[in-house]
């Protein structure tokens, strides 16, 4: 079996920990680098749900797209939910590694597994890392489907493919609009709106879209937009990023056991549609 430094080695090689935005918090939260690793398990939130879950799988190995702590702590006592989190993780022998805007900008990186699930062809990065020769890694993905399609289609097409969710898929611009070229970016992606226009796309999928940027957008053009859950449009990656471990796995000889949660841990539990009752 792989020791915990030897994983995290491969992992920093997919996702290079220098490739984050500089007020992220990535790497390994917590773990022993010489513990021996048989089993990893990929989710999007390190919340309680997924520590009890790799608990009972067995796994000595968390990979996160969301940090545990992003913005700091000074304490990580029991009595907060994620010094919970912390004291489960460490009691019971398991690693805590993150990968998040180093996993946005990577090639393949967030977006791409976003674009696969829809079954988008990626023709290149949405917001391009300059420092990439080669053109491939960035923030976003602008995209083709295989046929043009209206936007209602294109939007039931996520709904259909993406988790299911409380919040679904919301709509806006012209339904029966045709859509030739998509831009896609996995997480929350309003303030991609100068390049998504700058693109000259059809329709943008992307997540938490506020009302103030959403009503620009549409005001300004006849860009479609589709809103789906933050969490939704992450998910995608945790497939990728374990099939990137199992391949590596493989090459090295480590007969690693490598899971991918199912448990949706959107925070929105239920929707209701608005309006009086007819």
């Amino acid at each position: 079996m792989p020791r915990l430094s030897e994983v995290i080695a491969a992992l920093d090689a997919l996702w290079p920990p220098e490739r984050a935005e500089g007020w992220d918090a990535v790497g390994t939260v917590c773990g022993d680098p010489d513990a021996e690793i048989d089993r990893v398990l990929f989710a999007v939130d390190p919340v309680h749900e997924i520590a009890d879950e790799a608990l009972e799988l067995g796994a000595r190995l968390i990979v996160t797209h969301h940090p545990l702590y992003l913005r700091g702590t000074t304490t990580v006592a029991a009595d907060t939910f994620k010094g919970r989190v912390v004291h489960t993780l460490i009691k019971h022998d398991i690693a805590l590694h993150v990968a998040h805007t180093n996993a946005d900008t990577a090639d393949p990186g967030v977006s791409d597994a976003l674009a696969g699930a829809l079954g988008l062809r990626v023709t290149g990065p949405l917001v391009p890392d300059p420092t990439d020769p080669a053109g491939r890694r960035g923030l976003g993905r602008i995209c083709e489907p295989a046929h043009p399609e209206t936007l209602a289609d294109f939007a039931a097409r996520a709904a259909a493919r993406l988790p299911a969710t409380a919040q679904g898929i919301r709509l806006a611009g012209a339904p029966e609009a045709l859509v030739r070229t998509v831009a896609v970016s996995g997480g929350s992606g309003d303030s991609l709106f100068d390049a998504v226009r700058a693109a000259g796309v059809d329709a943008f999928l992307t997540a938490d879209l506020r009302h103030h940027p959403a009503s620009e957008a549409v005001q300004h053009s006849p860009l479609g937009l589709v809103d789906a859950a933050h969490w939704a449009t992450e998910w995608p990656w945790c497939e990728q990023a374990a099939a990137q471990l199992d391949a590596l796995s493989d090459r090295h000889g480590w007969d690693l056991r490598v899971h991918v949660s199912k448990q949706v841990t959107d925070p929105w539990t239920t929707h209701h549609s608005s309006g009086a009752p007819n």
